[in-house]
């Protein structure tokens, strides 16, 4: 019998350590930029009101055999809720007979895989003597941010900074190490050597007159070519990177509004983590380079990960097995 698994998200939580996921992410972006895999722009329909929004994200992973989509809706006012802001699933499918393997939980992969790459772009980009880290946000998103980047740098220090400080406190108090709540946005990145904006903000909440050089930044909340979490000063003095030159150029509203002002032209894009990786393109060239990640969060991470959650879901008898329709009637 044809037959499916059912992974939920305390499975994939249990099946998807952040350290396997980061090397599954890294394969994963290396692939994309070396021609292994391949996936169109994401697909978004939009409510009438501009609430919420439904995505999907086809891909497909020669390395892993494996394609798939991943179908999430995107309600950011979620934060005030019991819900998470991005809620659905990951269609997971195998590539000789096209048989449907898994429908894995999203809301856990988004949260370890999204991090999961801002850790390959930090560790690719990032300076090796790295100690401070700061996160502005306070969602699901800083703390799978705050379990990730200690993997590739040895963090001894951590700054948390909110809108809310309560919730800030909340993140802090998840931190691996000690953590402190930061007043401003300014206190949080003094001096930081990794910054990750993992907010909802539609306008610039991080500005370059307060980035350090040297650092590194990974930017990671903005998804909408209408919303952005950095200024343009900061786009204009940092060497930009990202996990899809299409997606970033048609996506991402921290490159898309400077490129229409006028204020960069795409070359200013230097290109893909997954291109250096591969050797193909140089990253940092200096100490004092400012280096940023603009993360998309593409459907081949997705694929990837779950591809690995479900080979081990299969490996350790977990997850909860359904027919769905597929084989040929006789």
């Amino acid at each position: 019998m044809n037959e499916t698994l059912i992974i939920t998200q305390d499975e994939v939580r249990e099946l998807l350590p952040m350290t396997d996921c980061i090397e599954a992410v890294r394969r994963a972006m290396i692939a994309y930029s070396t021609g292994e895999a391949v996936q169109p722009l994401r697909d978004v329909l939009w409510l009438p009101d501009r609430r919420g929004a439904l995505g999907s994200m086809p891909a497909y992973m020669a390395p892993s055999a494996a394609m798939g989509t991943k179908v999430i809706s995107i309600f950011p006012a979620n934060t005030n809720t019991p819900y998470d802001a991005h809620q659905g699933v990951v269609l997971l499918f195998e590539t000789e007979f096209g048989r449907l393997l898994a429908i894995v939980d999203a809301t856990e992969m988004t949260a370890v895989r999204t991090a999961a790459a801002s850790a390959v772009a930090t560790d690719a980009l990032a300076r090796s003597d790295t100690t401070v880290l700061a996160i502005l946000g306070t969602g699901a998103q800083a703390v799978s941010h705050l379990e990730a980047i200690p993997l590739v740098r040895d963090i001894t220090q951590i700054r948390i900074w909110g809108r809310d400080r309560a919730k800030a406190e909340h993140v802090a108090a998840q931190a691996p190490r000690p953590a402190t709540v930061a007043p401003t946005v300014a206190d949080a990145v003094d001096g930081a050597d990794v910054i990750c904006t993992v907010t909802a903000a539609t306008a610039p909440i991080l500005t370059g007159d307060l980035v350090t050089p040297g650092a590194h930044i990974n930017a990671v909340g903005s998804a909408t070519p209408t919303a952005r979490e950095v200024d343009t000063a900061t786009i204009v003095g940092s060497r930009v990177f990202t996990d899809s030159m299409e997606s970033a150029l048609a996506e991402a509203g921290d490159l898309v509004i400077p490129l229409t002002e006028g204020a960069i032209d795409a070359d200013h894009i230097i290109g893909e983590v997954g291109a250096v990786l591969a050797g193909r393109i140089p990253g940092r060239r200096s100490t004092d380079d400012i280096t940023l990640f603009e993360s998309l969060g593409i459907g081949v991470e997705d694929v990837a990960a779950t591809r690995l959650v479900y080979d081990r879901a299969v490996a350790r008898g977990a997850g909860t097995p359904i027919a769905i329709a597929g084989t040929s009637a006789p």
